[in-house]
């Protein structure tokens, strides 16, 4: 059936098989894919028909990656970098294979200070990744949240 292609390769058929019991009670498992297909963002496509060329290919790779993190196998860095140079071969393979429309057209590789030195993401990591959190009045940030600031 439809639904279970959509749980094993997760590759959406039918808008059905998003919305099933399964999806709803499994939502949480799946690290927002569940909610962006339910959001009117999944129409915002490119021509190749999805926005990312072979999404279940990179898709598992996220996966695989995010488990080493997980289990402690490897630092989150060391499973983020992984992650990037897979993904940099497979966008790789698919850009000399010619894709008609929409091709990946990566950016030579570059270390990682040259990303740090510009104005936009990526940054370099906060001196305190983990600072003190701090308690503000829920009236506060929702007076702040209706005048439109952060706070």
């Amino acid at each position: 059936t439809s639904l279970k292609k959509s749980i094993v390769g997760l590759t959406f058929i039918r808008d059905s098989d998003i919305r099933s019991d399964y999806f709803t009670q499994n939502a949480a498992k799946y690290g927002g894919l569940v909610e962006f297909y339910r959001s009117p963002a999944r129409v915002a496509w490119t021509p190749t028909g999805n926005n990312v060329p072979d999404y279940p290919k990179l898709a598992q790779l996220w996966w695989k990656n995010v488990a080493v993190a997980v289990t402690g196998e490897k630092t989150p860095q060391q499973a983020m970098d992984s992650l990037a140079n897979e993904m940099d071969d497979v966008m790789g393979r698919l850009q000399r294979a010619g894709m008609a429309h929409c091709a990946p057209k990566l950016n030579p590789k570059s270390p990682a200070s040259h990303w740090l030195s510009t104005k936009e993401a990526p940054w370099a990591k906060l001196p305190n990744e983990k600072p003190k959190g701090e308690t503000i009045a829920y009236d506060t940030l929702l007076n702040a949240w209706k005048a439109g600031k952060v706070r």
